[in-house]
């Protein structure tokens, strides 16, 4: 019955002062870098058709040796137009169906080296014919067998 419930104390102090970070593990090796994303004006920016959004991911330097860390991929992609952020919403959660205009703008995927000095970017064109609207910003870092993704509203303008 004490080992039993030394076992539970254990994990009690391990989930206790586990952090929630997106995916950064301690190892004997050290931590991974991991990344997030994107800088606030890279969201916060009107666009317009025909221009690029370049995503700008976020690099937390991991004690690892990069050589030790598994293979990350980025990725990235927009879908819309949406009239209103409520109705981009409702659409993500299934209340409310898509447009049948919706267009899906998405960058390459982008793959990491892990160096301290890297700032990897993603890249994703908006097409000259895309209608103005409320854009679903859609990201995913992907590291081994995980993932984490998250998401972001923007704006495109009609051109001027």
């Amino acid at each position: 019955m004490k080992a039993c419930r030394l076992v539970v104390a254990a994990f009690l102090v391990c989930l206790v002062t586990s952090g929630c970070g997106l995916g950064q593990f301690t190892t004997a090796e050290g931590t991974s870098t991991t990344y997030t994303c994107c800088d606030a004006t890279d969201v916060d920016t009107v666009y317009q058709p025909g221009q690029n959004i370049i995503l700008h991911w976020i690099v937390m330097p991991g004690t690892a040796p990069a050589a030790k860390s598994p293979q990350v991929e980025l990725t990235a992609r927009l879908t819309g137009p949406y009239a209103d952020p409520s109705e981009l919403k409702n659409a993500t959660t299934g209340k409310v169906r898509p447009a049948s205009e919706e267009a899906t703008f998405q960058a390459p995927p982008v793959r990491p080296s892990g160096a301290a000095d890297e700032r990897p970017s993603s890249v994703i064109p908006i097409a000259e014919d895309a209608l103005p609207g409320y854009y679903n910003l859609i990201f995913a870092i992907r590291e081994g067998d995980g993932s984490v993704s998250g998401a972001s509203i923007v704006l495109v303008a009609s051109k001027t």
